[in-house]
């Protein structure tokens, strides 16, 4: 049913967590794939949340993909630089062929409220989450237009539609970013093209687990991060954090022929959960 060989794709954000579990499920469906993500020089600038992955990565990431049969490319991505997207975009194609999917799953959080937030932190976390996933569409999706075929799967949140007081820029991002999937499933609509929104609540990742040791930090009471994730889990109904398997199935069946009609579409993975 979730059959893609033959198709490929590009995940941006794809060295770990849900966009690597994405990538990860892509594969083996038979899809070739490109992933991307920020390699982080030694001593930038990491007030955020985001999970930075060394160079060294690169070969490890694209080793675990290439085991599953299909043509791999991974490298270094910013999606805050159109000259870097574009060039990513370009040797994904040589490598892998002309682009069929895209997830963007690049993204990024921080703990901090609108008094004393900063504009550095702020263009920084707007830029990756929202500015980076239509710079990867533009780069894409007039190939998938001429070629009459496109999967656009956007990794949203719950904050698209709930606020969170410490995450204005993440909230702001995400709500944008809705709005970005609905005017690119417009205009791919005609041409055989969706563009779908995964909002998942909290997935259990390291961008999770680094944005709960800033929520501690903030809070000053004394307690463990991992007491933090705890809570969280019993606070979901169904008494347990998210995986990222789970979104990566999602996914993969909203990339496929039988999901053709699903599109400008904001789906919930939630257990219940309210955010």
């Amino acid at each position: 049913m979730n059959n893609l060989s033959g198709r490929s794709a590009i995940v941006t954000g794809g060295f770990s967590g849900m966009g690597f579990a994405i990538a990860t499920a892509l594969a083996e469906a038979g899809a070739n794939v490109a992933v991307g993500s920020y390699i982080a020089p030694a001593g930038s600038d990491r007030s955020d949340a985001a999970y930075y992955p060394g160079a060294d990565e690169i070969e490890r990431v694209r080793a675990a993909l290439a085991a599953h049969g299909t043509r791999v490319h991974a490298a270094h991505l910013d999606v805050r630089d159109s000259d870097v997207t574009n060039r990513f975009a370009a040797d994904a194609e040589a490598a892998i062929g002309p682009a069929d999917i895209l997830v963007n799953a690049a993204g990024t959080t921080a703990e901090q409220p609108v008094c004393g937030h900063s504009d550095a932190l702020w263009d920084k976390i707007v830029d990756t989450n929202l500015t980076g996933a239509f710079r990867a569409t533009r780069a894409v999706l007039p190939g998938m237009i001429e070629r009459g075929w496109g999967r656009i799967v956007n990794i949203g949140s719950t904050a698209a539609s709930v606020g969170w007081k410490d995450n204005p820029a993440y909230c702001a991002s995400k709500a944008g970013l809705l709005g970005l999937t609905r005017c690119v499933a417009l205009e791919g609509a005609a041409h055989g093209v969706t563009c779908v929104m995964i909002s998942p609540t909290w997935v259990e990742t390291e961008l999770m687990r680094r944005n709960v040791a800033q929520v501690v930090e903030r809070e000053g009471k004394g307690r463990a991060p991992e007491e933090a994730m705890a809570e969280i889990a019993r606070g979901n109904p169904q008494q347990r954090m998210l995986q990222p398997q789970e979104i990566a199935a999602l996914a993969v069946f909203l990339c496929s022929d039988l999901a053709k009609g699903i599109t400008m579409e904001n789906i919930q993975i939630t257990g219940g959960a309210m955010w």
